[in-house]
Order: structure tokens, then sequence, then C-alpha cells
């Protein structure tokens, strides 16, 4: 699956530019949109459910929307998912993450059902961590997501978008984690330093 992932994103990312001809270069404002637009889908899936709305219709529409599932393949590796269902690479397995609900899925409690009330991301260098080349663009950044509580997650992120034929960016690559908190007992750091 790494020599997969390896092979879409390098293959992505020195694609000519020239793939669709006469078509307007990717501006890195439309890909950081595309980004907001996704921090804003999450929101408005939790804000939904909170208000007693029909979330899983909304949650369809950003899959369809935000996501490439209904033109190609999609490789989504969530956040908190685990085991043999690390990766989602269809529009089911994807909305029992977000959603949950799903009995294939007895994991998935609906990440986007959380309390959360805002969203943002960031870049990781700046605008350094964004490269487009032809109709594909990569994002690695974080993301922070804020709950009713006012308790914030981040969450490190590389999205892959690609340029439709109706000129939309979609998501077709997916990676999300936790940040990585080292809890190294002393014994451990002070042979990491050359001190033991």
């Amino acid at each position: 699956m790494n020599k997969q992932l390896t092979s879409l994103v390098l293959a992505a990312l020195v694609a000519p530019a020239a793939v669709l001809a006469g078509a307007t270069p990717l501006s890195l404002q439309q890909v950081n949109d595309a980004q907001q637009a996704w921090c804003d889908s999450l929101v408005n899936i939790a804000k939904t459910y909170a208000a007693g709305g029909d979330y899983k219709t909304v949650a369809g529409a950003v899959l369809s929307n935000q996501y490439n599932y209904d033109k190609g393949t999609v490789l989504f590796r969530p956040t908190l998912a685990f085991g043999d269902q690390t990766f989602r690479l269809d529009k089911e397995g994807a909305a029992a993450y977000f959603i949950g609900g799903n009995p294939k899925y007895p994991n998935d409690d609906g990440f986007a059902l959380k309390p959360w009330v805002s969203c943002r991301y960031t870049n990781a260098g700046g605008d350094a961590g964004v490269l487009i080349d032809g109709d594909f663009a990569a994002t690695m950044g974080n993301v922070f997501i804020t709950d009713a509580k006012g308790n914030e997650t981040v969450v490190d992120k590389f999205f892959l978008f690609k340029r439709g034929d109706d000129a939309k960016l979609r998501i077709i690559v997916h990676k999300s984690a936790l940040p990585f908190k080292p809890n190294w007992s002393a014994r451990r750091r002070a042979a990491l330093a050359g001190l033991y």
C-alpha cells in the first residue's frame, strides 16, 4: 500500500503542467480555499448533527463535493482508524468514519459528530507546505479543531487535491495523524543524547 501511495503522489507531483492544454494554472488561493472548505464542511456536519438536522445528507454531500469518491479512487487514512480498517478506499468507509452508524465499521463513532464549532488549518512552513503542479496540489500541515468547550485538537494532515473536469479541487489522498508526543523514560532520553 505504501509503495502505491508513494507512486501516486510522485506521479501527481511530477505531472506536466500542460495536462489540460489551455487550463488556467491552479493558484495558491484556490488550494487554500479548498482546505478551508474542508474545515468548514467538518464543522457543518457537526453543527447539523447538534441541531438535530439531516447530518447524513450533509456528510454525503461533503464526500461528493470535497472528495473524489464519485469520480475515482481516494486514499484516505483517518486519524483515529486502526487495525484492518485503518484505510478507507471507498465512500462507505469514509462515511462510517465521519458519521458512524455502520455495523461494518463497529469502531467508528462519528468523528464529525463531535461538538466541533470551528476549524482552521496551517500549511507547513507557511505556504512552502503547498506544492502545485498542473491539476494537482499537495498540502502538508496542521488542522486545528475546536469543540464547544473550547478544547482544541491538533491533527497533522496531508491532502492531495486533483482538479476535475468541472474545475473543482477534490481530495484524492487524505492522511491524518495525531502529532507524535514521545513519552520516553530518562534512561531512553540519556541514551539518545549519548550520555548512557
